[in-house]
């Protein structure tokens, strides 16, 4: 197996666990026994299998491929390699201020090389201002009792997030699909609401970001909670993640489920204004909202 050419801890979980869950596959042996007596347990097992956590100890790992039956010595050091650059945690920095598993889909976030994402309710993250995304924050302060520093940390880490978009080096190609309520839902007031239609409008303008809106007038599918599949490239699995009300993230790197996502989003995109529509749209709310 090749090392893969993505920087990253994330992306190094994730390719190490995609390779254990092969060789455990090949040597025909369950979670149970493959831990049976290695001092971790089957749940440890699957979430290192799907890039969630690193393996603790290299001890652990080289008794795994001992017991699949992995004896090339050159195949071995090539998994301790990725073993040794997959233990740090990325955004460390946050890690008091996001759920656990918000942080494993920031950390694959950052290796995308294109994500697909439908919000129905709220401009997504990705596009999201300064001042828009503090008053997201700001609304829920009192049912969720966040603190100050909290909102200001999410904040950041959410700005941080954005520059995925416009950094030099390979952009992540976004292509975003809002619902009209999440742009006409009025947060932190009506300049706020301006400016973050600017942003859109200019974010959209990137040869690598796209932006559709569905109107709430038009006759077609919806899907009621928000998603995003976010394609990893190379050896790495697409992946799927979709918001639950607890402040998590439901992850599955599963075909089935990536495809199931996927032909969602197609549905979504075929029913949703054409992206060169969607200039015109934002101006025509701007100006809404100059009547109120």
């Amino acid at each position: 197996m090749r090392v893969g050419a993505r920087i990253g801890p994330t992306a190094r979980r994730i390719e190490l666990g995609i390779e254990l869950r092969r060789l455990r596959s090949e040597a025909g042996m369950t979670l149970e026994q493959a831990v049976k007596g290695l001092g971790f347990s089957e749940t440890q097992l699957q979430r290192v299998e799907t890039g969630s956590i690193p393996l603790k100890q290299a001890g652990h790992l080289r008794k795994l491929l001992e017991r699949y039956g992995i004896a090339d010595e050159e195949h071995i050091a090539t998994l301790i390699h990725l073993h040794r650059e997959s233990g740090s945690q990325e955004w460390t920095s946050f890690a008091s201020t996001v759920h656990p598993t918000v942080r494993t889909f920031v950390g694959v976030e950052s290796v995308a090389r294109s994500i697909k994402a439908w919000h129905p309710t709220l401009v997504l993250g990705l596009l999201q201002t300064r001042r828009y995304a503090t008053a997201v924050f700001e609304m829920e302060k009192m049912h969720d009792e966040f603190t100050s520093e909290y909102i200001e940390q999410s904040v950041r880490l959410r700005m941080m997030r954005k520059e995925l978009l416009t950094r030099q080096d390979d952009p992540v190609h976004l292509w975003a699909i809002l619902g009209e309520a999440a742009l006409r839902h009025i947060v932190g007031g009506s300049d706020v609401m301006r400016e973050q239609y600017s942003e859109i409008t200019a974010l959209a303008e990137l040869d690598n970001v796209t932006v559709q809106i569905l109107r709430t007038s038009e006759i077609g599918y919806r899907f009621g909670s928000d998603f995003t599949v976010l394609d990893l490239g190379g050896t790495l699995p697409s992946t799927v993640q979709v918001d639950v009300p607890w402040g998590a993230a439901s992850m599955s790197d599963k075909p089935r489920e990536v495809g199931r996502f996927s032909r969602k989003f197609n549905a979504l995109s075929a029913t949703a204004l054409p992206p060169e529509q969607t200039s015109g749209f934002l101006q025509r709310l701007s100006r809404e909202l100059n009547d109120v």
